[in-house]
C-alpha cells in the first residue's frame, strides 16, 4: 500500500508588492499548520518523505508542520508544484520513488482538490462530499492507494481515508 498526504498551504497574507509566490504565511497559518503537524503525528501518519511546492507560504508550511516531529524526513522544494495542473501533478506523483511508501505533499489549490477528487474511487463518502464543498487552507486529504508503485496511481485507484480541516482540529475553517 502506499499513502499520500495532501497539504494546503496555510492562510496567507494577501497579495502584495512582493507577488504571490513571495506572500507568507499569517500567525493563523502558522498555528494551523502547527496543529496539524501536531495531529499527524500524534495519528501515526509521519510519511517517508515530503515534497513541498517552493513558494514561500508552503514552505513556510512545510517548516510549522513538521518542527514537532520526532526526526527530519527527506524533503524536495518542487517549482513544479506552484499552479501546477492536474495533469502535471499526476506526473510528478509517478514518478515519486518507490521505496518511499508514504508521502506528504505541501502545495496549492485549485490543483490539489482537483487531483484528490480525480484520484479518489472510493472510501469516507462523507468526507468526500465535505471535500467537494471546500479545501480550506492547512487542510489535509490522505489517500491510500493498493499498487504496487508510485506509477500505477491513477484516476479513481485511491481510497480516501480522511479529510482534516483547522476547524475538525479546534480551529476555524476559511
Amino acid at each position: 500500500m502506499y499513502r499520500l498526504l495532501l497539504v494546503r498551504h496555510g492562510k496567507a497574507a494577501p497579495y502584495a508588492g512582493g507577488g504571490d509566490h513571495e506572500r507568507p504565511l499569517l500567525e493563523r497559518g502558522l498555528s494551523d499548520a502547527r496543529r496539524l503537524g501536531a495531529y499527524i503525528a500524534e495519528q501515526h501518519l509521519i510519511p517517508d518523505f515530503a515534497a513541498v511546492s517552493d513558494a514561500r507560504r508552503t514552505r513556510e508550511t512545510w517548516d510549522a508542520l513538521s518542527e514537532n516531529w520526532p526526526h527530519r524526513l527527506p524533503v524536495r522544494i518542487e517549482p513544479r508544484l506552484y499552479e501546477a495542473s492536474v495533469a502535471n501533478l499526476l506526473t510528478l506523483l509517478r514518478q515519486s520513488p518507490d521505496d518511499m511508501r508514504s508521502m506528504i505533499s505541501v502545495g496549492h489549490n485549485p490543483g490539489f482538490v482537483d487531483l484528490a477528487l480525480q484520484l479518489i474511487g472510493y472510501g469516507d463518502r462523507y468526507a468526500s462530499q465535505r471535500l467537494r464543498q471546500k479545501f480550506p487552507t492547512s487542510s489535509m486529504i490522505v489517500l491510500d492507494f493498493d499498487v504496487d508503485s508510485w506509477s500505477q496511481v491513477g484516476p479513481h485507484t485511491g481510497r480516501l481515508d480522511r479529510f482534516i480541516t483547522p476547524k475538525s482540529l479546534g480551529g476555524e475553517d476559511d
